[in-house]
């Protein structure tokens, strides 16, 4: 694995995707979602870390969205797979797609 020079932070991740920012974190919330050293935890004091990801957990994320939505099946499994909140998987169906 190459060298991490840089990582995203979750909301720009969503922008970039143009995707919801909370089916983002609940995608990366379970770190066996993405390949090992995807995701970073980044820490900017002993009570406060943020999850970011490298340029490779972000590719890999918009791989797995992009054959999700091949089909409304196919989608809503992935939601109901990946996104514990009714209220999320309720936002990002009415949100329209990236």
């Amino acid at each position: 694995m190459a060298t991490v020079r840089h990582v995203f932070m979750l909301d720009y991740v969503a922008d970039i995707l143009g995707e919801h920012p909370d089916l983002i974190d609940a995608i990366v919330s379970n770190d066996d979602n993405l390949t090992y050293d995807s995701i970073i935890s980044v820490s900017f004091a002993p009570d406060d870390t943020r999850t970011a990801l490298t340029d490779d957990g972000i590719d890999e994320l918009r791989d797995m969205i992009t054959t999700a939505r091949r089909s409304p099946d196919e989608w809503d499994q992935f939601l109901e797979d990946f996104v514990d909140d009714p209220d999320v998987i309720k936002t990002v169906k009415a949100q329209p797609a990236g």
